[in-house]
C-alpha cells in the first residue's frame, strides 16, 4: 500500500511536466514556460518525473469516454460504433469520426515525450551508466508501445526519432516494415536494461519482453518471439488459478470474475499482471482519470427512451435502484455483436448457456433475458423484459446485448457522486495469458499446431474450458481465443491488422501485399462474423446502414497533418481521398531522420 501511495504523490508532481506533453498536433512546436526542458532535464530525477507523465498517459488506452480500447473493439468482429457504424462515412477529415482519425496526434504526443528524453540522455553526466540504460530503455518501451498501436491503426507513418524543437513541415512516410525494424532494435536494447521487479503501473523487463514479442510476431521473426515470449512464460509470473482478492470470499464469484475486478490487478499475490496501469479514486484530482468508462461505453442504453416503456406505455425501466448501480448508465460508444456474446461459445457441445467456460459463467455475464421492468410505479415491476412492448421491436437485437459483466463492472465509490459510468480503477495492459497466446500463435506460423495447442490449454484450462487437440488449431481459432480471453483488454483491430499482413506476405488464401486494401482477412472475418455487418449491411438499423470496406482495415490519417507538411510527403491509406499522391514510403530508418 505504501508504494502505491508513493506513485500516487509522485503523479502529482508530474503533473508539472504536462506542459511539455499538450499539442493538437506532432508537426506544431511546443511554447516554452518554466517548466522548459532545460530547467527540467538536468539530473536522474528530471528525467524520472517525465517518466512518470509517460506512465500516466498509458491510461489513455481505458479511460474516459471514447477511450483508444473502445475504438479497438467498435472497429472488430465483437462490436459497432453506437450510431456510427457506416465506416464508409470514415474521411480523412470526418466529422462523424473523429475519434479514429485525430487519435494519430494524441498518441504522437506520447512519441514526443519519449523522444524528449531519448533525444536528451546524453546531455548530463551520468554518475552511474546503468542508471542512464535503465531510463533510456523505458523511453524505448514507450515510443515503441505507441508505434507499434500508430501502426496498427494506421500503417505507413514518418518515424519521428529526436525531439522537435522547432516548426518541421519536411516529414516522409516510412513503411511499416522499416518502423517494425526500428521498434524492434530498440526494444531488443530495452530488454536488457529494464528491471525485473518494478513497482505498479511501471514497465518492467517481463513487460518488454511481452512488446517484444508482439513486434517479432508483426515482423515475422516467429523464432525470436517464441524465445521472448517463453522468456516471460517462465519468468516470475503464473497464471492466476486460485480464489483472491476482493470478493475471494463470495462463494457466488469465481477466479475470472477476481482476475477481472480493478482492485485486484496490481495486488502482489497477483502472479499474472505484466504490466498494469495504476488509477485510483483517492488520488488527488488531478492525479486521477476521469474513470473507466466501461459501464458506459459497453454497455447498452437500456433506459433510453425507445427501450424503456411497458404494455402501457409507460416508463418501465428507470435509471434508479438495484439494477441502475449494477449497470449504470450505457451509451453504448460499442454496441456489442451476437458474435462476441453467444457464438464464440458454440462449439457444437456446448452454447453459451450450457458451456463450463467460466469466461461465459452466468454470474460473469449480464444476459438479454435477464433484464427486468425495475419501476415500482410500472403494473409490469418485476416482470421479465418484454421487446415488444419497444417502439421498434425489430430494434431489440441492437440496443438490448449481453455485456460481460466481470470485465465492465466498476460501480461508483462509496463518496462518489454522479452517473455511474466506470469509475476509476487500476487496468491491465499485459497479462501473461496473452503472452501464452502469443507464443502459441508463433507456433501456429511455424507449422507446430500440437505446442499451439499446449499453450492456448494453459489459458483455456485454467477457465475450464475444455480442452482443444491440434488439429483444431487454426488463426481463427486461435483469435476466437483472444476474444473470450482478451475483451477490452487486447487493441483488437491492431492485432487483427497484425495478422492481416502476416497472411498477404505469406502469400496465404489468396491474399498479397500488393492488394491487401482490396482483400484481406480482417475485412472477411470482420465481414462474416459481425452480425451487424454480415446480416444487416442492407437493412436501416437505428437509422443507418452499417457498412465496412476492405480499406477500412486501415483508418485514414488526419488530413491537416499530411497538409500541414508541405516540404515532405505524408502519404494517406489506399481507399481514401488523397492516397492517389502518395509516394514510395522510405524502407529503412536512418539516423537524424
Amino acid at each position: 500500500m505504501n508504494a502505491l501511495n508513493n506513485i500516487l504523490k509522485t503523479l502529482v508532481a508530474a503533473l508539472a511536466l504536462l506542459s511539455l506533453s499538450c499539442s493538437r498536433s506532432f508537426l506544431e512546436p511546443e511554447p516554452l514556460s518554466f517548466f522548459t526542458p532545460e530547467n527540467v532535464f538536468v539530473d536522474k530525477e528530471g528525467f524520472e518525473t517525465l517518466l512518470v507523465t509517460m506512465r500516466k498517459d498509458l491510461n489513455r488506452e481505458q479511460t474516459a469516454q471514447k477511450n483508444f480500447m473502445a475504438h479497438q473493439w467498435a472497429a472488430s468482429e465483437a462490436g459497432v460504433p453506437w450510431l456510427q457504424m457506416d465506416f464508409t462515412r470514415l474521411t480523412p477529415n470526418s466529422d462523424a469520426f473523429q475519434q479514429f482519425v485525430n487519435q494519430i496526434n494524441d498518441i504522437f504526443e506520447m512519441v514526443r515525450n519519449a523522444n524528449t528524453i531519448i533525444s536528451r540522455i546524453d546531455d548530463i553526466e551520468w554518475s552511474d551508466e546503468a542508471d542512464r540504460n535503465r531510463i533510456l530503455a523505458e523511453a524505448l518501451w514507450h515510443r515503441s508501445y505507441w508505434y507499434y498501436r500508430l501502426i496498427g491503426n494506421y500503417g505507413d507513418l514518418p518515424f519521428v526519432q529526436q525531439e522537435v524543437q522547432g516548426a518541421r513541415v519536411d516529414f516522409n512516410t516510412h513503411s511499416r516494415w522499416a518502423i517494425l525494424d526500428k521498434i524492434q532494435a530498440d526494444m531488443e536494447f530495452a530488454a536488457q536494461w529494464m528491471p525485473v521487479s518494478t513497482a505498479p503501473g511501471e514497465p518492467s523487463k517481463g513487460a518488454a519482453d511481452h512488446l517484444l514479442t508482439k513486434i517479432y510476431l508483426a515482423n515475422m521473426a516467429f523464432e525470436k518471439a517464441i524465445e521472448s515470449a517463453s522468456r516471460v512464460i517462465d519468468g516470475p509470473y503464473a497464471l492466476m488459478k486460485s480464489r483472491f482478492g476482493q470478493d475471494a470470499s463470495d462463494p457466488a464469484k469465481n477466479v475470472i470474475w477476481d482476475l477481472h475486478r480493478p482492485d485486484n490487478k496490481n495486488l502482489p499475490q497477483n502472479t499474472e499482471t505484466i504490466l498494469a496501469f495504476v488509477d485510483r479514486w483517492e488520488a488527488p484530482i488531478d492525479a486521477r482519470s476521469a474513470g473507466l468508462f466501461t459501464m458506459r461505453v459497453y454497455h447498452c442504453g437500456w433506459v433510453n427512451s425507445l427501450v424503456t416503456k411497458d404494455k402501457d406505455g409507460k416508463v418501465g425501466l428507470i435509471d434508479s435502484g438495484p439494477l441502475y448501480d449494477s449497470l449504470g448508465r450505457g451509451n453504448p460508444d460499442v454496441a456489442l455483436s451476437d458474435y462476441h456474446s453467444y457464438d464464440l461459445w458454440d462449439d457444437g457441445r456446448y452454447d453459451y448457456l450450457t458451456t463450463p467456460d467460466l469466461r461465459r459463467a452466468d454470474i460473469n455475464w449480464w444476459d438479454r433475458e435477464e433484464f427486468f421492468y425495475n419501476n415500482p410505479a410500472s403494473s409490469q415491476y418485476g416482470e421479465p423484459f418484454d421487446p415488444q412492448n419497444m417502439d421498434n421491436p425489430s430494434e431489440y437485437w441492437a440496443r438490448i446485448y449481453a455485456m460481460p459483466f466481470y470485465k465492465t463492472y466498476v460501480p461508483n465509490k462509496p463518496d462518489q457522486v454522479g452517473l455511474p459510468m466506470g469509475s476509476n480503477g487500476d487496468w491491465y495492459i499485459f497479462r501473461l495469458a496473452e503472452t501464452y497466446l502469443l507464443r502459441a500463435e508463433a507456433y501456429l506460423w511455424l507449422g507446430q499446431p500440437e505446442l499451439a495447442a499446449q499453450d492456448i490449454n494453459a489459458v483455456r484450462g485454467r477457465a475450464g474450458a475444455p480442452p482443444i487437440s491440434g488439429a483444431q488449431v487454426t488463426i481463427d481459432f486461435l483469435f476466437d481465443e483472444r476474444a473470450r480471453e482478451l475483451f477490452a483488454e487486447e487493441p483488437r483491430q491492431n492485432e487483427l491488422n497484425r495478422v492481416s499482413y502476416i497472411l498477404a506476405a505469406r502469400n496465404e488464401r489468396g491474399y498479397t501485399l500488393e492488394n491487401l486494401h482490396q482483400h484481406n482477412w480482417f475485412y472477411d472475418r470482420v465481414r462474416n462474423l459481425n452480425n451487424f455487418y454480415a446480416h444487416y449491411s442492407d437493412l436501416n438499423v437505428l437509422g443507418q446502414n452499417p457498412r465496412i470496406e476492405p480499406y477500412h482495415f486501415q483508418w485514414p490519417i488526419d488530413d491537416n497533418i499530411i497538409t500541414a507538411n508541405t516540404l515532405g510527403r505524408i502519404n494517406q491509406n489506399k481507399g481514401y481521398v488523397g492516397a492517389e499522391n502518395n509516394q514510395p514510403p522510405l524502407e529503412a530508418v536512418e539516423e537524424g531522420q
